[in-house]
């Protein structure tokens, strides 16, 4: 049973993972502003590709288990 929701938490977080970085959602932070003095853009891109990175192996240390 705990390998199929892991299997299940996987499948999940790939489709937020591909919606994420999709046209239309990766266009939200397509703008000039800058925050600590860095593009918001490749400072989005980077946060949002560490979070999935971070969730994943979460993900994969709690399905261990």
């Amino acid at each position: 049973m705990k390998s199929r929701l892991g299997r299940q938490r996987g499948i999940a977080l790939f489709a937020a993972g591909l919606l994420m970085f999709n046209f239309p959602l990766l266009a939200l932070w397509d703008s000039p502003l800058r925050v600590a003095g860095l593009p918001l853009f490749p400072l989005a891109l980077f946060v949002l590709w560490a979070l999935v990175i971070g969730l994943l192996a979460w993900l994969s240390e709690r399905s261990a288990d």
